[in-house]
């Protein structure tokens, strides 16, 4: 198949010599040259050869080629003209009607089809861009739309978050009170069966304050503020704290609870010791709780990938029930357990395993399960680690100082409670009396300003956030504007648990945090480490 020239591939109308009206001309020139030549030819063999006849017959040739040039421009190469015109319109993009001779023959019926097909490609250009303009007008329709519902799920994550700082604060002030007043009265030593009831209460607040930490903790990773703290601290005394605080328990279901530390894991890691003390405490808790008569085993191990980062292997071996291989690969999803009936044996939220997928990923660690129904469940969790620097230059810790000479400084040293619930109170101040200090109290900012004013010699500012009159943090920003108190410890000892409160405390110009409920040793060690830390360390043995 011959390629189009250049011209035509450009579009480009062809030379003079090679239109159809030269090709006509030439064509039929010589046509009736060969007639006029065939004619003089047999005139000459005949020898009647005449030279005005040859002029005439030539004067013919050339008329006759003229008149059929004309004809084919007129009814051949002008039309063909027009509708190369027309389509050259048509490719750059100008839809317009293509001028058709009127002929009346097969090049007016294809100029006629030509318009057509430019009719039809002008209708489905506007039908495809009416098409567009509706789908951009619903594009805008849906955006505003997912903008509008994005504002609103912003909205109600906000309502969510004040609710649930509502619910902490309103939950965990009566929850301090019930608590501190438990703590106060199995002081005292009550009789045995007393003290069975009052503990048995303890337990039972001290779960409602593990639930309300478990939904606290899901809402800050779900609206993504869980932050991760990066100090050195021991692991292995993190182990064994877990494994004390699960003996009760295991003792209870007759499980043998034990741990293994290998050699291999350093003294001290860098990590944030909370999320790791709270992802061992949910994998025990969970072990323990599904075991009956039998063991229970946590596995610590170090690991070296190929790109050269350590890695903490937990592993967590129970002989407990198991789990279904149905329900294995949901067990870490929120509100889920292994056994989802109505009259479920072992109770409990299934937000603990939830909660420990979450803190594993945020830590870049990863999480999974073995289980096999009737033979127990293993857990393995992978997380990267850094070894402490300070390691092996750690500074000799000073031993703990006697309770009794604790006691003789703190007969020194006076307290400003400023707290607005009277059963709040009543516990700090019980706690704080029996070591020895001197307390003061006030009911809210104003008082505590007024009472700083008056009385002098004050050490240490114990202030509640949500109080009336004036609040907590705006008291210790008018606290600090003072440059006589610009060295007064203050504390926050508030039920406001929620990610940032921390912050919002220290950013008004606070020392210290302390979360309600209050357990009282928490409380006195911070008091102390705030009141006599050189004291302390100067009468250490």
């Amino acid at each position: 198949m011959q390629e189009p020239s250049k011209d035509e591939a450009a579009g480009v109308r062809p030379g003079a010599l090679r239109s159809l009206a030269s090709k006509f001309f030439l064509f039929t020139a010589i046509l009736v040259f060969w007639v006029v030549a065939t004619i003089l030819t047999y005139d000459l063999r005949q020898d009647s050869f005449d030279v005005g006849k040859a002029l005439l017959l030539f004067v013919i040739v050339i008329l006759v080629s003229g008149a059929i040039s004309r004809f084919t421009i007129r009814l051949l190469a002008r039309p063909l003209g027009l509708l190369q015109a027309g389509i050259t319109a048509v490719r750059n993009g100008r839809l317009e009607p293509v001028r058709v001779s009127k002929t009346g023959d097969e090049i007016e019926f294809l100029g006629e089809s030509f318009n057509r097909m430019i009719e039809a490609l002008a209708n489905s250009r506007r039908e495809i861009r009416e098409q567009q303009e509706l789908h951009e007008l619903r594009i805008k329709e849906r955006t505003a739309q997912l903008e509008e519902a994005l504002r609103g799920a912003q909205a109600a994550n906000r309502a969510k978050s004040a609710f649930l700082a509502n619910v902490s604060h309103e939950l965990r002030t009566p929850m301090n009170g019930v608590i501190g007043m438990l703590d106060m009265v199995l002081a005292n030593h009550p009789p045995l069966d007393q003290a069975e009831e009052l503990q048995t209460a303890q337990r039972c607040a001290y779960s409602l304050l593990a639930l309300l930490n478990e939904i606290l903790d899901l809402a800050k990773i779900e609206a993504g503020k869980m932050t991760l703290e990066k100090i050195p601290f021991g692991l292995r005394a993190t182990v064994e704290d877990c494994i004390q605080s699960q003996q009760p328990k295991a003792f209870q279901n007759d499980v043998i609870l034990s741990s293994e530390v290998s050699p291999d894991v350093p003294e001290q890691i860098v990590g944030d010791p909370l999320r790791i003390r709270q992802i061992l405490s949910n994998l025990l808790s969970n072990a323990v709780k599904f075991t009956k008569d039998g063991s229970t085993l946590l596995r610590v191990n170090s690991q070296c990938s190929d790109s050269g980062e350590l890695s903490l292997q937990i592993v967590v071996e129970d002989t407990g029930a198991g789990i279904p291989a149905g329900q294995l690969p949901f067990i870490f999803d929120e509100f889920t357990q292994a056994d989802g009936s109505v009259s479920r044996k072992y109770g409990g939220t299934g937000l603990g395993l939830a909660i420990t997928r979450r803190l594993v990923e945020i830590q870049r660690g990863q999480i999974r399960a073995e289980s096999e129904l009737g033979r127990g469940t293993t857990i393995y969790v992978t997380l990267p680690y850094e070894v402490s620097l300070e390691e092996s230059s750690q500074a000799p810790m000073l031993e703990a100082v006697p309770e009794e000479r604790l006691t003789g400084l703190a007969n020194l040293a006076r307290i400003l409670i400023v707290e607005d619930n009277l059963v709040n109170q009543k516990v700090v101040t019980a706690v704080l009396r029996k070591r020895g200090y001197t307390i003061e109290l006030a009911n809210d900012g104003m008082e505590a300003l007024s009472k700083l004013e008056k009385q002098e010699g004050f050490d240490l500012v114990l202030m509640d956030v949500q109080m009336p009159v004036l609040d907590g943090l705006e008291t210790t920003r008018r606290i600090r504007q003072e440059k006589r108190w610009h060295g007064l410890p203050i504390v926050a000892m508030t039920a406001h648990a929620m990610n940032g409160d921390r912050e919002r405390c220290l950013e008004a110009g606070m020392n210290g945090y302390i979360s309600k409920p209050v357990h009282p040793s928490h409380l006195l060690n911070t008091v102390d480490e705030y009141l006599n830390p050189r004291d302390v360390a100067a009468i250490a043995p």
